[in-house]
């Protein structure tokens, strides 16, 4: 099996590949976690999903491309500029809800319907707001993570996050997860 051998690779995911350069964006996810998102969003049809630090839409060209019509997802980010680049690319997309918001006060301030899926690749739902992003699942939703492996952009001391955002998970009794030593290091959670 070759794993690098990805041959469902989002229409839009070259053209936003091609911005992100363009830009400079440096934090992009790869392909790999994509195909997952991709692959576990397919499982749940009609589903509702949140993305955590939508950055310049990459993974989030993976999420739409595995939602059936009937699955929305809301995708946030504090980066205003970022946000706008996104919007353009998906703005006939109408599953799609964009916001732009500091992730910790809308995580502490949402009160809509829980989620099947929440990737979580910034800040706040990954290090901050643990508790309340958990509790924005459904029981049997998908709680994805990460960057769990040393990364070049790090800065001093990361690691110790990284190591502290582990023990929580793995102490937790209403997650099962599964750590992945793959990609950039993924943690796969489902709520009980």
């Amino acid at each position: 099996m070759n794993d690098s051998n990805i041959l469902d690779i989002p229409k839009i995911h070259p053209i936003i590949e091609r911005k992100s350069e363009e830009i400079g964006f440096t934090m992009p996810s790869d392909l790999y976690i994509g195909t997952l998102l991709k692959t576990l969003i397919a499982s749940k049809p009609r589903g509702r999903f949140l993305e955590l630090g939508t950055g310049i839409g990459l993974s989030l060209s993976w999420m739409t491309d595995g939602m059936d019509i009937h699955s929305s997802i809301i995708t946030l980010d504090n980066d205003k500029k970022l946000i706008d680049i996104a919007k353009e690319n998906f703005k006939d997309d109408e599953r799609v809800k964009f916001v732009c918001a500091d992730g910790a006060e809308w995580i502490k301030n949402y009160d809509g319907d829980k989620f099947d899926l929440i990737f979580a690749d910034a800040w706040p739902g990954k290090y901050g707001e643990l508790d309340e992003t958990i509790d924005l699942l459904k029981i049997g939703g998908f709680y994805i993570i990460d960057d769990m492996t040393a990364q070049p952009n790090w800065p001093a001391g990361h690691q110790n996050n990284v190591d502290d955002l582990i023990e929580d998970l793995e102490s937790r009794v209403n997650l099962t997860l599964t750590k992945i030593n793959w990609s950039t290091g993924l943690i796969i959670a489902v709520k009980k």
